[in-house]
């Protein structure tokens, strides 16, 4: 039997626990650290019946023997759980983004430099059938080098939750490049196979804004013409006022180390049909371009009269196209010392500082450089801006209103 310690038992973790059982691996939560412990066992009674619950981490690793941890928190405190789990050298599955701010990227670097601890981090895409199947294309040749990357994330209906829940305080999350980009950033560098080495970004929050009063709950709205309403839950808050946070769309340039570089967009009021999660890669001697929401997979060879097609047929309860299948059975493997993480905490790290230096980049309208932070007491980021508005000077930094944030 497989004894796991579970930091933060909310929806997500609780997918990721379903995934592992698919294996039928034995495992079970026998450690449980959550604030909403007693209403949990209540609802949950079959899954935490003989769970044991302790107040923090810190006596819950002392006081059970664990065979892994899982950390599913808010995103604000994945940093400080990692690093008590990390300092223990027990094998951990970290849900994504592995931190929030220069300061916990520094702090989670120091704490990986002394640990053993194996690390999966929470990246379904990088893991799932069709970011494989990318990978093993690019690595054969057949497109040639690749030298240029345009990769989309247009967010259907599910984006409501960043916009009427908890998710809307950036405080907690660090904001939308952290939620969402940092997914992508994670594949586009592993199907590359190169490090970002600078970035600049721009965002912009032209829909989810305006005057309604703050803390104005959906269902307590006098409108009848808003199409959030029509699809409202009780407690949802009103996106149409002050206190919403986070940007609706943003983009960025990315360059890499052998000078490629790469065009991604996210978007989060699109909606049905309009929905897109993927990639093309573009090397001379073909283009390779695949979406999660199609399913599908196509190369084009520039030099020759063919296409190459491949579909992917996920089955129902296959989260994230299949890659959270694909983590659980990556966490059990290291647990059990068969096999290294495919999703390592490195990688995590960077792209949590290239989500960062994104975030930066919209702030002061300069690219930003990867590679240079310092450690100190305030762990300050300090990659050098290089101007966006050529040789003759640099665009002024941008107000806190400008560019959507508010």
């Amino acid at each position: 039997m497989i004894r796991l310690g579970v930091i933060g038992y909310g929806r997500r973790m609780r997918m990721v626990l379903a995934a592992i059982g698919h294996f039928e691996s034995g495992a079970r939560v026998a450690a449980l650290v959550d604030p909403r412990a007693d209403a949990l066992r209540a609802t949950f009674p079959d899954e935490l019946a003989s769970t044991a619950v302790y107040q923090d981490a810190g006596s819950m690793l002392g006081s059970v023997d664990l065979d892994g941890v899982l950390i599913g928190t808010r995103c604000s405190l994945h940093t400080p759980y990692a690093c008590e789990v990390l300092a223990s050298g027990l094998p951990l599955f970290l849900e994504k983004p592995v931190a929030t701010s220069w300061e916990q990227s520094a702090q989670l670097r120091e704490a990986a430099a002394r640990t053993r601890s194996p690390v999966v981090v929470s990246f379904p895409l990088r893991v799932s059938a069709m970011c494989e199947l990318a990978k093993e294309i690019v690595d054969s040749g057949v497109l040639g080098e690749v030298g240029q990357v345009q990769a989309v994330n247009n967010v259907p209906a599910y984006a409501a939750g960043y916009y009427h829940g908890w998710m809307r305080d950036e405080g907690e999350t660090g904001g939308l490049w952290l939620q969402k980009a940092t997914h992508d950033f994670d594949y586009l560098s592993y199907l590359v196979g190169q490090s970002a080495v600078r970035i600049a970004a721009t965002e912009s929050k032209t829909v989810f804004r305006g005057d309604m009063p703050a803390g104005l709950r959906c269902v307590d709205c006098w409108r009848d013409d808003c199409p959030e309403k029509e699809r409202a839950i009780d407690s949802w808050l009103c996106a149409f006022a002050p206190d919403t946070g986070n940007h609706d769309s943003a983009s960025a340039l990315i360059e890499y180390s052998s000078g490629a570089h790469a065009v991604y967009t996210q978007n989060f009021y699109t909606r049905r049909g309009a929905a897109a999660r993927g990639a093309r890669l573009v090397g001379y001697r073909g283009t390779l371009e695949f979406d999660w929401y199609t399913d599908e997979l196509v190369v084009h060879h520039h030099h020759a009269n063919r296409v190459d097609r491949h579909t992917f047929g996920t089955t129902e309860g296959e989260g994230h196209h299949g890659g959270d299948q694909a983590l659980a059975r990556d966490f059990l493997a290291v647990i059990e010392g068969r096999a290294s993480s495919r999703t390592p905490l490195e990688a995590g790290i960077a792209s949590v500082e290239l989500c960062l230096a994104a975030r930066d980049s919209c702030r002061t309208g300069a690219f930003v450089e990867l590679g240079r932070v310092r450690a100190g007491p305030e762990a300050r980021h300090v990659a050098s801006e290089v101007s966006l508005s050529g040789p003759g000077g640099r665009l002024a930094p941008a107000s806190p209103s400008a560019g959507g944030r508010q």
